[in-house]
């Protein structure tokens, strides 16, 4: 008779993993979990809540400035970087016991460090191996970087939440959320930001009124762009500064250069193989409806899957997958209508279909469409449209698309 040290064994402790392990030991299984780095995964540690905490720090200026439209007389006011990157390192080190307490509340046990598959049960921890019925990955993604001479002259956005000091003048490739958002935090906490972008506007996919709001949104801040022509190579110069060389044969030299060019799942030496998981060519591991890769004991959630990535999208896969596998109940992954939030600013959000996706679906649909200023800028004098449009169905008067640019769109749209 087959022998195993836990019913369930998750290797990666984001939100997904985390989620999963806590519904499973609710449900009676017997977890563990490993973690290579800090327990909270991209979110917590280098992505939604120090991007936030960030964003909120870059609002202030703004703030201020419209106070005295208000009546408010501010007086003279000072950033200072180490005092907020300080200040976020201990808000993370707090969230971060709060997860190692609820794993262990729930009798999770957490194995720190990388798991490795040595077969389809059996896992690898540095120098243990531990062997579990089934098997959880959740490891998550990483940053991309373009692959150009000099490229490790430049950050990713896992860097930029620590850097030693704010840059005076920033380079940010891509036009993703990542870049739109930094672009954002940078240029409100007193950065001069260039986007540059292979494209001719940011925010690809979206609504094309959602992108044009926004772009105007972003330059009305004083975010400049630079489309068409990409990064070569990128040179560091004997004062610090890097020297960026373009494809159009112009150069240019910033304080700091950041890659915003996507992310890719974390997926190597994970020892998928010889598991008998199957992945796309782009890393991603294959999975079905209920999270089942191609070996029948393995499942996988999150952003390491080929599905959508998203945090509140790998909590409801992780806890969709304990529900079916350890509750008994039967919980497919339903990925229609998932709010897309971007902590831009101007802040943006959509739900559902664009107005070009409308029409690629063939069927009669009507538009509401109102551009208009915010109350809220109106005795500041701030001179910014906000977005509200509607793609609503013809036959059935549903509404089939929600786009929004304006104050808190991001919050109010993902709920």
């Amino acid at each position: 008779m087959t022998t195993f040290d836990y019913d369930l064994f998750v290797i990666g402790g984001g939100s997904g993993g985390v989620r999963a392990a806590r519904i499973a030991a609710g449900h009676g299984a017997s977890v563990g979990l490993c973690e290579e780095s800090r327990l909270g995964g991209t979110c917590v540690i280098r992505g939604c809540v120090p991007k936030k905490l960030l964003m909120f720090a870059s609002q202030f200026a703004e703030a201020f400035a419209d106070a005295a439209g208000y009546g408010w007389s501010v007086g003279e006011t000072r950033f200072h970087w180490p005092d907020l990157v300080a200040a976020k390192d201990r808000e993370i080190s707090r969230l971060e016991g709060v997860y190692r307490r609820l794993l262990e509340s729930s009798g999770v046990e957490i194995f720190d460090g990388r798991g490795r598959l040595i077969d389809s049960h059996t896992i690898a921890i540095g120098t243990r191996t531990v062997r579990a019925e089934r098997i959880l990955i959740a490891v998550g993604g990483r940053p991309s970087r373009l692959e150009i001479p000099g490229a490790e002259q430049a950050i990713v956005s896992d860097d930029a939440f620590d850097l030693d000091r704010l840059p005076g003048r920033v380079l940010i490739i891509g036009g993703g959320y990542i870049a739109v958002e930094f672009a954002g935090i940078f240029n409100g906490l007193g950065a001069e930001v260039v986007v540059n972008y292979r494209k001719q506007r940011v925010l690809r996919g979206f609504d094309e009124d959602v992108r044009r709001v926004v772009e105007a949104g972003m330059r009305g801040r004083g975010i400049a762009f630079r489309y068409g022509s990409v990064p070569e190579a990128i040179e560091m110069e004997a004062d610090g500064r890097r020297r960026v060389c373009f494809g159009d044969g112009q150069s240019e030299s910033f304080d700091q250069v950041m890659f915003a060019t996507g992310r890719h799942p974390y997926t190597q030496a994970l020892g998928l193989e010889q598991a008998g998981v199957e992945t796309t060519a782009s890393g991603a591991i294959v999975v079905d409806a209920y999270s089942r890769t191609t070996a029948s004991s393995i499942h996988a959630v999150g952003d390491v899957t080929d599905r959508v990535a998203l945090t509140p999208v790998a909590l409801m896969e992780g806890h969709a997958f304990a529900d079916t596998v350890y509750g008994g109940m039967d919980r497919p992954c339903d990925h229609a209508n998932i709010p897309a939030a971007v902590f831009s600013q101007p802040s943006t959000a959509c739900v559902g279909l664009s107005e070009t996706e409308a029409r690629a679906v063939g069927k009669p649909f009507r538009i509401y469409r109102s551009e208009f200023t915010p109350m809220r800028y109106t005795l500041a004098g701030r001179v910014e449209k906000a977005l509200m449009k509607l793609v609503v169905d013809d036959a059935s008067d549903r509404v089939i698309g929600l786009h929004v640019v304006g104050p808190d769109a991001a919050e109010i749209v993902q709920g």
